[in-house]
């Protein structure tokens, strides 16, 4: 009977206690309430239709100003090259016999090209999946991917880059003298060099205009507030830009968007090459925007005259692309006349990618042995494959494209869409060319902002540091490069001291 007793006592015991267990693991899997970080591929596609729940990265729009004088009249007759479909003979892609950056080395077999289509990225989200809530399961999964200790580089073996913007350019260059924008560039040079980074990417073509001298592009409006004819900018932004780069020990590269020329209604120069180009469907109006018609071989062998112009007359460190390739998601509607004159077999899809991939191999070959050549695409894979007609996953296993991929990887360690270990490692892991390397782009916009990126980036303030730590342990890692330069140095006041937080942790691992 007592033995019985004992038994009885035993058993309610243990239903107890395991009662106190399954409370607390309910306790423990309570939905988060933390505000959502929104994932746009980088800025570059919006595909929610809440403007509250998009992810502005990269704000490209100039202020829109009325025209003035005639709307995009013919171009005059002048000395001024003619990029005609007519008067252009490109060169085929594959015969090509400019030498090749050192990344190419013979000395190493070239990986095979990964193009079949089990290899291609999944569709892409719909437009729900770009503003799902943060998962609290999204750090979970984080922390059992596979982690090495990291390796601190040297500042010599490390890219440690920043974006130069024209959106920080335009405050120090307009309406400002030659003397004035000298002195104001040495003092971000100074403040770049300080924070322990080594490279600068300067955005000095941002609209199909030039801040240097150039026989192809007319001088950016970003002098005088309207754009300048050819070869009438007041003076060499980009020279000043070179020296005092150099004179720190500062790499820099010429950051230009290839096919952008405008997005908002500000007038063309005169002489603008996309006048002519307009006429003649080598440039595309579309959405409000014009653009160089990416499957035009006369664009594409403008876009080609303004690179071979930067690497012979400037000695710049790199040329570099961001992610505006084909407009987001565009229509058929966009290129349609120049698809059905291809007569291509591809689809309009395959047959745009095509196009980007004619001109990023040109480029590579173009750029040459001595300087590099790379690309900052958006962070979402299925959006740069899908909407943008960029196969980056090609450029990353065939040899001819690319010396560095930096993709736009702008989430935080628990966005639930892209977080961002498992995106990071996505791109490194894409990279079977030998000499490529990965540079990892960060959002240095989003911090202390929850608007921007969610309670993560207001609740922590090593972000930056822990993310170029968890890169270091990739085995393609290369470097770094924070978007963008005011976000740092001239940040808005309600974020500064988060800024000035982050800035000093990242400093510690530098």
């Amino acid at each position: 009977m007592e033995g019985s007793f004992c038994v009885k006592k035993a058993i309610c015991l243990l239903i107890a206690l395991s009662l106190l267990l399954s409370l607390g693991a309910c306790a423990t899997n309570k939905p988060s309430s933390r505000p959502q970080e929104v994932v746009s591929g980088g800025g570059a596609i919006h595909f929610s239709s809440s403007e509250a729940d998009r992810e502005p990265a990269v704000p490209e729009n100039p202020p829109a100003v009325p025209e003035e004088g005639p709307s995009y009249a013919p171009i005059p007759s002048s000395s001024t090259p003619s990029y005609a479909s007519s008067s252009i003979s490109y060169p085929s892609s594959s015969s090509s016999s400019a030498a090749l950056p050192p990344s190419s080395s013979s000395s190493v077999a070239p990986a095979p090209s990964s193009t079949s289509s089990s290899s291609r990225p999944p569709a892409s989200p719909s437009s729900s999946a770009s503003s799902v809530p943060e998962d609290p399961a999204s750090q979970e999964d984080e922390e059992e991917l596979e982690e090495e200790d990291p390796v601190v580089p040297s500042s010599g073996d490390e890219v440690r880059g920043i974006w130069l913007s024209y959106l920080d350019l335009g405050p120090l260059l307009s309406g400002k003298s030659e003397s004035a924008f000298t002195a104001s560039i040495g003092v971000v040079m100074d403040n770049i060099k300080n924070l322990g980074l080594n490279t600068v990417y300067a955005q000095v073509r941002p609209f199909g205009d030039a801040l240097y001298y150039s026989d192809y592009f007319p001088s950016s409006y970003l002098f005088t507030g309207t754009e300048g004819e050819i070869g009438s900018q007041p003076y060499d932004a980009l020279e000043i830009m070179i020296q005092a780069a150099h004179s720190r020990g500062l790499r820099i590269e010429a950051w230009l968007n290839p096919y952008r020329v405008r997005t908002s209604n500000k007038a063309l120069s005169s002489d603008n090459p996309a006048r002519q180009m307009l006429d003649t469907g080598d440039a595309l109006r579309y959405d409000g925007g014009i653009y160089y018609n990416p499957g035009s071989a006369a664009a594409r062998q403008l876009i080609l005259d303004g690179v071979r112009e930067i690497v012979a007359n400037y000695d710049v460190d790199g040329i570099h692309f961001d992610d505006y390739f084909y407009p987001p998601n565009a229509s058929a509607s966009f290129d349609q006349a120049t698809y059905q004159a291809s007569g291509s077999s591809k689809s309009l899809a395959a047959w745009r990618r095509e196009q980007v991939d004619i001109l990023v191999k040109a480029v590579y070959n173009a750029v040459g042995t001595g300087t590099v050549f790379g690309i900052s695409p958006a962070g979402n894979s299925q959006n740069n494959y899908n909407a943008l007609y960029c196969d980056v996953e090609k450029w990353l296993t065939t040899p001819g494209y690319v010396d560095y991929i930096c993709p736009q990887v702008y989430f935080g360690f628990n966005n639930s869409v892209k977080p961002y270990k498992s995106t990071t490692k996505e791109f490194n892991d894409m990279i079977t060319q030998s000499g490529v390397k990965l540079y990892v782009g960060l959002a240095a916009y989003k911090i202390g902002d929850a608007q921007q990126g969610g309670s993560e980036w207001v609740q922590n303030t090593d972000i930056m540091a822990r993310q170029v730590e968890y890169a270091r342990t990739l085995s393609r890692y290369g470097g770094f490069a924070l978007y963008r330069y005011d976000s740092l140095f001239n940040p808005a006041g309600g974020v500064s001291g988060a800024v000035k937080k982050e800035i000093a942790n990242l400093k510690d691992i530098l």
